[in-house]
């Protein structure tokens, strides 16, 4: 029976992600990890600090390796024997390593049973003065910045690089005001995912707990848009739909992305990104975070990280990179256009107006119900006046504990072996080039507009038609205040802002219809 057990474990030694049967062949006393093809060995285990060591314990469903092949699949081996290690091949066995196919990484003894004792082990090797500051030097910061460099350039001064823009992050917020709600989380993320030795970030840290319940499930951005429903009135829009062109006007950035992504695989050595990919990178251009992560945690898993990174850096970031864009294509006559007065919207029009909407969207597109349900159920519940409790935590706790954890889980991504590399910098690019565009488009349709309208249009709200409420919106007023201190268009620019919001759910909504 015992020896039954032993080949039916031997059978199931290893659980992967895909390929299993390639990577590990087994007796009736061992089991020996190889990889079948050439592979990126991304991630080890890591326990108390240390790797594995020969004589490590190993249970059924350790983790024990995550690999990375070509197109970037992501491999998870798990053990799925109990025994203990007789050998690891160090050379390889170590994160970041390219390994060969045919590599044979480590070997595991099986045993039916493992019985572990606490306290004094006999035969261990006695502790020495020299040991003990080998040992104390070994686990500082320093140590591992210098002796990891000597590995990979991202281990060590990747990891400084990414500490810096952490701290930059955190004094853009602090000291420049610049998004600190969205920016400080970010900031300290980026901080405490690069401290060597720290293991926040690895398997079993607090932040990839974070990123894996919250961010890669698609959770938090469905919980986000709830609360930015909470605390949105769709008023403006109601009391002016013209301006939901403008918000419509701001999402070709989002378009025009996806074919970017597309060239640039095509012509740049290194970058492969599929149709997917480039759905999901261009989503970046409509400045929604919660849209950005939503999309990618379906379409490209494994560039959820820096399609994240990338979307809340641009919404934290407004302030900085809409001005200059909104200065370009406008005179300083058309910053001065002065708008009329709102009309007075009903409560029963900002009732009625959330379930249309969902009817609508239930209707025609269903993909994108999750984010514009979600963003309408928040709406509802801030406008029917009868659910103030609800409606009070949703635009106040639940948004800020949510957003606490979002930033903090966007900012581990910021880790340098995670964010170093060619393909994330393209996206960073990409979503720039798409942030820019879809501003610039919500700034010329405000101007083809005015060609028609006898009541002209601040081309200054156009730029709101990003989703990134109410950022866009409050920058469109600041410029419109520098050019006439008595020119207010807040309200006016949320017109826009709000249908940007729809707009970048619709877009997604399109994507995942046609991609997924």
């Amino acid at each position: 029976m015992r020896t039954f057990i032993l080949v039916l474990l031997s059978v199931f030694f290893l659980g992967t992600a895909a390929r299993a049967e390639g990577f590990f062949s087994a007796d009736s006393a061992t089991v020996t990890l190889q990889v079948p093809e050439d592979l990126e060995l991304v991630k080890v285990p890591v326990r108390d600090s240390r790797t594995l060591r020969v004589g490590d314990e190993v249970r059924v469903g350790d983790f024990l390796g995550l690999f990375a092949d070509g197109k970037h699949n992501k491999i998870s081996i798990t053990a799925g024997v109990t025994g203990h290690i007789t050998s690891i091949n160090a050379e390889f066995y170590s994160k970041y390593t390219h390994v060969p196919a045919g590599t044979v990484l480590l070997t595991i003894e099986k045993q039916s049973l493992l019985v572990s004792t606490q306290g004094a082990e006999t035969g261990v090797e006695g502790l020495s003065v020299q040991k003990v500051f080998r040992n104390l030097v070994e686990s500082t910061g320093i140590y591992a910045l210098i002796n990891d460099n000597s590995l990979t350039w991202t281990e060590g001064f990747g990891r400084l690089l990414m500490i810096s823009v952490g701290a930059l992050l955190l004094y853009l917020g602090i000291a420049k005001g610049f998004e600190p709600l969205l920016l400080i989380p970010i900031g300290m993320g980026a901080v405490l995912s690069n401290i060597p030795l720290a293991y926040i970030n690895d398997e079993g840290g607090i932040l990839r707990y974070v990123y894996d319940v919250g961010i890669e499930t698609g959770v938090f951005p469905l919980i986000i848009f709830m609360g930015v429903g909470a605390m949105t009135d769709f008023g403006p829009m109601i009391a002016n739909p013209k301006t939901a062109l403008l918000g419509a006007a701001a999402q070709f950035g989002i378009f025009s992305t996806l074919i970017g992504a597309l060239l640039l695989s095509q012509y740049v050595p290194g970058i492969e990104f599929s149709m997917k990919d480039a759905a999901s990178i261009g989503i970046i251009g409509g400045a929604d975070g919660p849209t950005s992560i939503f999309l990618a945690s379906r379409l490209s898993p494994q560039l959820l990280g820096s399609i994240a990174v990338a979307a809340y850096s641009y919404m934290a970031l407004v302030p900085i990179i809409q001005p200059p864009i909104m200065k370009l294509f406008t005179s300083r006559t058309e910053r001065a256009i002065k708008m009329t007065q709102l009309r007075y919207v009903s409560k029963r029009e900002k009732i009625l107006f959330p379930v249309i909407v969902i009817v609508l969207c239930a209707l025609l597109l269903p993909s994108a119900a999750p984010l514009i349900g979600f963003l309408m159920f928040g709406n509802l519940m801030k406008e029917c006046g009868v659910v103030e409790r609800l409606s009070d935590t949703t635009q106040n706790a639940l948004i800020n504990i949510v957003t606490i954890f979002l930033g903090l889980g966007v900012g581990s991504k910021l880790s340098a072996e995670k964010f170093l590399n060619l393909e994330t910098l393209g996206i960073i690019v990409l979503g720039l080039i798409a942030f820019s565009f879809g501003t610039s488009a919500g700034l010329l349709m405000a101007k083809f507009m005015n060609l028609f309208l006898k009541q002209k249009i601040n081309p200054l709200i156009g730029s709101a038609g990003v989703s990134a409420v109410p950022m866009a919106a409050r920058v469109s007023n600041r410029v419109g205040l520098e050019s006439d201190p008595h020119n207010f268009l807040l309200m006016h620019a949320m017109g826009p802002n709000v249908a940007g919001v729809i707009g970048s759910a619709v877009a997604a909504g399109i994507l995942l219809s046609v991609f997924l």
